[in-house]
């Protein structure tokens, strides 16, 4: 019997008994039925004597480590994505030197798709007579220095672009640029402001309906050059009616990390691939659910993620963009680092009771592989925290 003090909503705190862990099984050999990457953290160094709110240096061997987890499991890696705090203390060069490191470990595993890669125009310096044809040669500068890495690309949405776009046909000029030139086809993303409040207003639309005109558009002008776009806007029903109007071939990456479970499953008109961050710190569930999709065992399938999808309503609650938090505090409690230290010192930015329940759901989804150590590291946090058995 393993216990730990918890803090409880009505402010007492409880000796919470944990549950033994699940065995996902990964062993039925089927080829997965659906595309899946998972959206990689980053880990800090704890021990680099630095600004930890302005400078970001990264714990490689840990980074690089819980990629190689991934990677184990089968799941591909979307590798300097917002999950990796891009944008959010991970800087352009930091990025470039992350996609590298990714690219040259994932050479001792074989598969494709092993790593896509994030570009966007997160080094262009805000400024008032920033104009579209600088929002075009940031993306370039980026696009270029991932090709000639070998690194397949991902298209972030961009910060710069909603700031100095007039109307839908800036983001057509600026998308037909860029997807004219790329070398492989690749996966555009849709970030939601709920994510990045910075991107509210993107495709140049009042609202995700109208925005979703101009991004279908963009797609069917260049579909030849789109494996697929990654929708981030939290709403099952809105990337359901898109993923319905996708060009032929074009794929549907679900970024929904309150409604993955179905919307992975599909219906009788199509389903969603996978590119998600949640997919972080449930690796092994979510590879077992594929395996079990694969197997053609849907009640497998609901019965390994449908735990799962509390846990990550939970890490996802809003202030959305603060989910990092709970994805690196679960890869410490589960022992993938020794450490809780984050880019930009946000391992502050959720409260003791939001761990604490993020913990028991963890638990209760069979995800905590040792239950002693877990209670150890919880513990140790909760102490820190204030809180004591």
């Amino acid at each position: 019997m393993v216990e730990v003090a918890l803090p409880t909503p009505a402010g007492t705190v409880e000796a919470y008994r944990l549950s033994e862990p699940r065995d996902f099984d990964t062993r039925g050999g089927n080829p997965w039925p659906r595309v899946a990457f998972s959206a990689a953290h980053v880990v800090a160094d704890p021990l680099k004597t630095v600004d930890p709110w302005l400078q970001a240096v990264i714990d490689w061997p840990a980074t690089l480590a819980y990629r190689r987890h991934l990677w184990s499991l089968g799941l591909g890696v979307a590798e300097a994505m917002d999950t990796a705090q891009r944008g959010m203390g991970l800087d352009w060069p930091m990025s470039l030197e992350l996609i590298r490191r990714s690219l040259d470990a994932a050479k001792d595993f074989d598969g494709p798709g092993l790593v896509a890669c994030g570009v966007g125009t997160d080094h262009l310096a805000p400024a008032p007579n920033l104009t579209v044809d600088d929002v075009i040669a940031a993306y370039e500068t980026q696009i270029a220095a991932v090709e000639a890495l070998g690194g397949r690309l991902i298209i972030m949405a961009s910060r710069a672009l909603t700031a100095v776009a007039k109307d839908p046909d800036d983001y057509h000029a600026v998308y037909g640029r860029i997807l004219s030139q790329v070398r492989e086809p690749v996966i555009l993303h849709w970030l939601g402001e709920m994510f990045d409040p910075a991107l509210a207003g993107y495709w140049g639309a009042g609202d995700h309906l109208a925005g979703m005109e101009v991004c279908l558009d963009v797609i069917a002008d260049y579909a030849a050059k789109v494996d697929g776009i990654k929708v981030s806007l939290l709403s099952k029903e809105k990337e359901i009616a898109m993923r319905r109007r996708l060009p032929a071939g074009v794929r549907m990456y679900t970024g929904d990390d309150f409604s993955y479970a179905e919307l992975i499953a599909g219906d009788d008109q199509g389903y969603s691939d996978a590119l998600l961050g949640i997919f972080d710190p449930i690796a092994p569930a979510a590879a077992a659910a594929l395996d079990a999709l694969a197997g053609g065992d849907m009640a497998a399938y609901y019965d390994i993620l449908g735990p799962t999808v509390p846990l990550s309503r939970h890490i996802f609650e809003a202030p959305t963009r603060f989910y990092k938090t709970g994805v690196v505090f679960l890869a410490y409690i589960n022992g993938h680092q020794d450490h809780f230290t984050m880019v930009g010192g946000q391992e502050s930015a959720r409260s003791t009771s939001h761990l604490a329940q993020l913990f028991r759901l963890a638990d209760q989804a069979g995800l905590l592989r040792d239950p002693s150590q877990a209670a150890a590291r919880m513990a140790a946090v909760m102490s820190v925290r204030g809180v004591e058995g």
